[in-house]
């Protein structure tokens, strides 16, 4: 599936974003859209004001001015919780995984699947088992040689892997916002995220990509907003644009010619 950005409204609007922390702007006026079935990524220098445009919509920070829309609906989110109950998750580049635990108690952690046995509600692991095997393959194509064994001994895009089948496992997601996916991931692993990526984008998900990689942004995006100094330098397509034009964007070189 690709972006409905011709053909569809889109799935997510952000208008006049601005936030405040005391006297310091991180945002001035930030306008985003995304789109079903596209990704769209989000790039520029630290303190550029991505994270905060992300944290905003995914309910962790509320703004200071300006208005989310969700499907047309206006929304008024005042925590995380709020933004997966509106259909939004993230998946954060330290992942917020228990190393200690396996891959399903981690796919459920805080959202335990139970059974009830002569009036006794225990733990479903059998469940909790075949929803997580179920999920990494049938949404990511992902096979784990074992589920019984701890997060740590996973590489890092079994990990990632595991991290997005959490987000992907809530009904009704409709955008899914990856922080850094690749940061710490070697080459291989690298692809294979990418490819999950991918997989998501054609399941129709608005997959929001924050990354410093334009190898990566370059690879999987549709579309590439980019942030300077805390508002919008610019919107291009992929399919119109190069490395160079986007880095252009990044370092203001048009404003300093």
């Amino acid at each position: 599936m690709s972006t409905g950005e011709n053909n569809s409204d889109p799935l997510v609007t952000m208008r006049n974003i601005s936030k405040r922390f005391g006297g310091v702007k991180a945002l001035t006026q930030v306008n985003l859209d995304a789109y079903a079935g596209e990704v769209l990524a989000i790039v520029g220098d630290n303190g550029a004001g991505k994270s905060t445009l992300i944290k905003i919509l995914t309910g962790v920070y509320q703004p200071t001015e300006g208005e989310i829309f969700v499907a047309g609906k206006k929304l008024v989110m005042n925590s995380h919780s709020d933004a997966i109950d509106e259909g939004i998750d993230a998946v954060y580049q330290t992942l917020a995984l228990a190393d200690h635990l396996d891959p399903a108690s981690n796919m459920f952690l805080g959202n335990e699947l139970t059974r009830s046995v002569l009036g006794i509600t225990m733990l479903d692991n059998k469940r909790m088992r075949s929803e997580t095997e179920r999920v990494l393959f049938e949404r990511l194509g992902v096979r784990l040689r074992s589920l019984d064994v701890p997060t740590s001994s996973l590489s890092g895009g079994q990990r990632q892997a595991v991290a997005i089948a959490r987000a992907v496992y809530h009904e009704g997601l409709r955008v899914l916002v990856m922080d850094e996916p690749t940061a710490a991931l070697g080459p291989q692993e690298t692809a294979r995220t990418l490819k999950l990526i991918k997989a998501l984008k054609a399941q129709g998900l608005a997959v929001i990509l924050i990354s410093h990689s334009l190898d990566d942004v370059f690879e999987v995006a549709d579309r590439v907003h980019v942030q300077r100094r805390g508002r919008c330098a610019g919107v291009v397509h992929i399919s119109q644009s190069t490395q160079q034009d986007v880095l252009a964007l990044i370092v203001g070189a048009e404003e300093a010619a």
